[in-house]
C-alpha cells in the first residue's frame, strides 16, 4: 500500500494544468490572519523590483497585505 495522498486517486500528479478559478482560492490580504505582519523580505524584494520599473517609490514599512496589494497593482500595470 503506497503512503502517499496520490494513492487513493486516479488522478495523475501534473504540473501546469488549467489555472485554478482565483476567486476561489484567494483572500483579500485585509482578511489574512497574518496581513498584519512587516512584509517579508521576499515581498520588500520583488516590490522594489517592480517599483523601479514603473518608475514608483513606496514606503518600505509595509505589512505583509499592503506590500501583497501593491505588488499585485503594479502586476497589472505591468500586463496591461
Amino acid at each position: 500500500m503506497e503512503s502517499n495522498a496520490r494513492a487513493n486517486t486516479d488522478q495523475p500528479d501534473v504540473l501546469g494544468a488549467e489555472a485554478p478559478d482565483p476567486t476561489a482560492t484567494e483572500k483579500d490580504p485585509q482578511d489574512w490572519v497574518s496581513g498584519d505582519e512587516p512584509a517579508t523580505g521576499a515581498q520588500k524584494s520583488y516590490l522594489d523590483t517592480l517599483a523601479r520599473e514603473a518608475g514608483e517609490t513606496i514606503d518600505a514599512d509595509l505589512t505583509k497585505a499592503e506590500a501583497s496589494e501593491h505588488i499585485d497593482r503594479l502586476q497589472g500595470e505591468s500586463r496591461g
